[in-house]
């Protein structure tokens, strides 16, 4: 890893960083509600879209279905979907790849997503899995984001200290696990309180070689 300005690692949330996911997670949710016989969800109201593209899957069904019954139901349907036949709905984000490639060799690169059992399967899918040493998912924790256990189970993965990495997210979930754990936030192609912006991928470069930001 490259100590230089002392970032030593970059941490990337999935859906909606790496990937547009949009299409590929509304399938997933909307494969559930009809083996649950519920309605097909409503892509127009923003509050369930928010929350189906941001939590952990347990978080969202539990949203869907408090009653304990319907739930434990819903776990159940949702084990039963083969995640493989929605990964042609995803959309890698352009210059991620490229990205990647000059990142490799120099800093230690990690997903932290709320997906749970998808995850490896995505990134071998994509031919993205040779370039993260760490892949943390809501299924490896106990505590899934916005809390920062994912972040720290990542650094000490690296074992780094919190203002060594950089956490490119794209909703306040992540931003709120990000100051939870004292990670620098990057917000990508979000308008939040972040220590940097950006809308590409490769203009991730060029923050790494600013200073770093103080510790928190």
């Amino acid at each position: 890893m490259v100590k230089g300005n002392g970032y030593k690692a970059v941490i990337y949330d999935c859906d909606g960083v790496m990937f547009d996911s949009f299409e590929a997670n509304l399938a997933f949710y909307d494969r559930i509600m009809a083996l649950m016989r519920r309605p097909s969800l409503d892509r127009g109201d923003g509050e369930q879209m928010r929350i189906l593209h941001t939590y952990a899957n347990r978080e969202v069904l539990r949203y869907f279905f408090p009653d304990e019954a319907l739930f434990n139901e819903a776990v159940l349907s949702a084990a039963a979907i083969d995640y493989r036949e929605l990964v042609p709905f995803m959309r890698m984000e352009e210059g991620f790849r490229e990205t990647l490639d000059v990142l490799s060799p120099r800093y230690g690169l990690a997903v932290c997503t709320n997906r749970s059992t998808s995850m490896d399967m995505v990134l071998e899918s994509f031919d993205l899995a040779r370039y993260f040493g760490c892949v943390m998912t809501a299924s490896k924790v106990a505590n899934p984001k916005p809390h920062p256990e994912p972040l720290l189970r990542v650094l000490d993965h690296y074992g780094i200290a919190p203002a060594e990495a950089l956490f490119v997210g794209d909703s306040d979930v992540d931003r709120q696990s990000a100051q939870a754990a004292g990670v620098p936030f990057v917000a990508y192609k979000a308008d939040l309180p972040a220590f940097a912006r950006i809308d590409r991928h490769g203009d991730i470069l060029e923050l790494l070689r600013s200073p770093a930001p103080p510790p928190a």
